[in-house]
């Protein structure tokens, strides 16, 4: 269930024109250091006595999107551009930049745009870090941040800690075997339709519960835990890890 804080953070930051991944009292952010974001380059334009060409002279950039929506990721498919061919239309990258870059560019893509995603997400954690600090972990769990992980490492490390934590979160689901780690955790922006259930050995109920009211809770899963279940709480942190 997607979470309504991540779909205010679209609208937010689509206004503030996606700026730059957050600033970082120790200098991590790319752009606080006095780097400036490149342009997306586009096809080029023959001028008024140019003959129509039959293929564009660069290849063309992708269709617009909606507001809050984000850059196209690369994918893992297909060649890639090497690290030394990758620059941007206007201006520099940045070494940070760079090494988020490597391996991220499809051959024919525009570096700037696949760059625009890993800055989009570092916006989005620092919009919803501010607003709610375990929404944005959650927002990791549950994967409606898509590549957190590697855009956090390469252009705004003042937000690993999230990372860090969201690693040893569940999000709603069936989890059982070797994935269920013993200790208490607490509920991330529940719904009001928030159940639970924690099974032992042979299908034996340990603990369940449910919640309407949308605020937090907080559970403890036993080392006899086999398989625990969650529905409509969007995300369970492991509690003491906040900070």
């Amino acid at each position: 269930m997607r979470n309504p804080f991540l779909a205010c953070a679209a609208v937010v930051l689509t206004a503030a024109a996606l700026a730059a991944c957050g600033s970082s009292a120790d200098g991590n952010d790319p752009e606080a250091a006095g780097a400036q974001r490149p342009a997306a380059s586009g096809p080029a334009v023959p001028g008024p006595s140019a003959p129509p060409a039959t293929e564009p002279a660069t290849p063309p950039t992708e269709e617009p999107r909606a507001p809050g929506a984000s850059a196209p990721a690369a994918t893992a498919e297909g060649p890639k551009t090497p690290v030394d061919e990758i620059t941007p239309a206007t201006g520099t990258f940045t070494k940070k930049q760079k090494e988020y870059l490597k391996d991220r560019v499809p051959k024919g893509m525009d570096p700037a745009a696949v760059l625009q995603t890993g800055q989009e997400t570092c916006d989005k954690l620092r919009y919803l870090v501010k607003a709610d600090r375990d929404t944005a972990v959650g927002a990791i769990v549950t994967g409606e941040i898509p590549d957190a992980k590697d855009a956090v490492a390469g252009l705004c490390t003042q937000h690993q800690a999230l990372v860090d934590e969201a690693a040893y979160g569940y999000p709603d689901g069936k989890h059982s075997g070797k994935k269920l780690r013993p200790g208490v955790y607490r509920s991330a922006s529940p719904t009001t339709d928030c159940s639970w259930q924690i099974e032992g050995a042979g299908g034996k109920e340990l603990a369940s519960g449910t919640s309407d009211t949308g605020k937090s809770r907080k559970i403890t899963i036993p080392d006899s835990a086999v398989v625990f279940t969650s529905t409509g709480c969007y995300a369970w942190l492991p509690e003491g890890a906040a900070g």
